[in-house]
């Protein structure tokens, strides 16, 4: 984890150019530092209230798709191009690896369990909502593999969501997808989750 930590790039005391903070942030009084808390306070609000609205949407339509559509024809949303087919996929997203059902639910809890340890590091909105979508995807997958069939820790995943010539995934993973994306592009313009920005 904490490899992971530097990796992303969350330093505590040096900025992301490793230089040393100036007098200014280190001054003995804290003035400085108890004016940073509050708005670090906020990102981190940011990020779980995304995380649950994430979550929430994932399993209110997963609930829906299990009482209305489980065991019975596919709604065509748009022609042949979208579709609603409930499925159960063992695997990981979009249906792979389905052999490695409790790999990929210990790699679950292993994302969630780092992304709580950098949020107390969190000072950048953009970060906040995207690791507020992982967070909030990777919590309504985790809760299919331990609460579905056919056991603890190896539930199936309810998947719906069935474009033409893709494959069928659901609103957790396309929350997974879009928070990678934006991480992605946080990164290349030179980001970190501590608000600083750098350049290589």
């Amino acid at each position: 984890m904490a490899e992971a930590e530097r990796i992303i790039g969350t330093p505590d005391s040096a900025g992301a150019d490793g230089s040393v903070p100036s007098e200014e942030t280190a001054v003995p009084d804290g003035s400085a530092a108890s004016g940073e808390r509050p708005r670090g306070r906020r990102r981190i609000l940011a990020l779980f209230v995304v995380a649950v609205v994430a979550y929430l949407l994932d399993l209110g339509s997963k609930m829906l798709v299990v009482a209305k559509l489980e065991g019975r024809e596919p709604i065509r949303v748009i022609g042949d191009v979208l579709r609603f087919d409930a499925i159960r996929n063992p695997g990981a997203a979009f249906g792979m690896g389905e052999a490695f059902t409790i790999i990929f639910t210990c790699i679950a809890v292993a994302v969630i369990v780092v992304i709580i340890r950098l949020a107390r590091k969190l000072y950048s909105l953009p970060w906040a909502i995207a690791l507020g979508l992982l967070l909030g995807g990777a919590l309504g997958n985790l809760t299919d593999r331990i609460f579905r069939s056919p056991g603890v820790f190896e539930g199936a995943v309810v998947d719906f969501i069935a474009p033409a010539h893709f494959a069928v995934f659901n609103l957790a993973d396309s929350a997974i997808v879009c928070g990678g994306i934006l991480i992605v592009i946080l990164s290349f313009r030179g980001l970190d989750p501590d608000g600083t920005v750098h350049k290589d």
